[in-house]
């Protein structure tokens, strides 16, 4: 996919599709295999990440999959864009979780959001391996990093 195709401003989760969309939707199905299946549904919504965009600077340490994360702030709008690639099913879900809740937000907001409060609402950190719930910490504590460094 040439760059020019991909642009950060068009990813609708945390606009069309919010946490507390999730959680509603988490809390419907009856069992944790069907839950998996709509995380990675939810995952299948992130535009595919072109590989220039995909570097070193870029690259979340601390995931069991490769994870990429970028940021853009409009200063105009006061939001913070946030979009993220993984060579995971799974973790792409995952990802998509966390834009539901932090992206389109303004860096403060996400900055502040207690993702911790969120992952307990929906009981998701449970029914993770310990490795797969540290990349997750570790994608949130890299947003919530460039959230801090753009709020202060």
């Amino acid at each position: 996919m040439p760059l020019t195709d991909f642009d950060i401003r068009d990813i609708k989760l945390g606009r069309d599709v919010t946490a507390e969309d999730v959680r509603e939707d988490l809390e419907f199905l009856d069992d944790w295999e069907e839950r998996y299946r709509y995380i990675i549904d939810l995952g299948k919504q992130l535009p595919p990440m072109p590989e220039a965009l995909r570097t070193e600077d870029r690259f979340v340490r601390g995931c069991q999959s490769q994870v990429w994360l970028v940021t853009d702030y409009d200063a105009d709008a006061g939001i913070l864009h946030l979009a993220v690639e993984s060579d995971a099913l799974i973790v792409r879900g995952l990802a998509a979780i966390i834009l539901t809740a932090l992206n389109g937000k303004a860096p403060k907001d996400v900055a502040d959001y207690d993702m911790d409060a969120f992952f307990e609402r929906i009981d998701l950190l449970r029914h993770l391996s310990p490795t797969r719930g540290n990349g997750l910490l570790s994608m949130v504590g890299r947003i919530k990093q460039e959230a801090a460094a753009l709020s202060s």
